[in-house]
């Protein structure tokens, strides 16, 4: 069982930045990966970016490349998500979550943290 804990939401501007970390404990496999997930009022949990936990390997989804890193500290067993150049359609519930296998499934999450971009 793996605990994830998201920190660094808040309020900011459009064009504005902000980091999120999330704390992982418990037995983290090295063939795992971890994530970051949003969910707007009104819609679905989508999928932000990813991170295999040996290799580093990181993924993102289209609408966030470029303006958004996510990285992951081995040692700490943390990962960040620095997000630049926010927009007023980043605004959501983010999630952080955990995977054993990076081919599987998401099957641990953290509690989520809000991220409000306004224009």
């Amino acid at each position: 069982q793996v605990q994830l804990v998201e920190s660094g939401g808040g309020l900011v501007q459009a064009g504005g930045s902000l980091r999120l970390s999330c704390a992982a404990s418990g037995r983290i496999l090295g063939s795992g990966a971890m994530g970051w997930f949003r969910q707007a009022p009104g819609r679905e949990r989508e999928f932000v970016a990813g991170v295999t936990w040996s290799g580093g390997y990181t993924y993102y989804a289209d609408g966030v490349k470029g303006r958004f890193t996510i990285s992951r500290d081995n040692a700490k067993n943390t990962v960040s998500l620095q997000m630049s150049s926010l927009k007023p359609e980043d605004t959501a519930v983010y999630y952080c979550g955990y995977k054993q296998d990076s081919r599987g499934k998401y099957d641990s999450w953290g509690q989520g943290t809000q991220v409000t971009v306004s224009s």
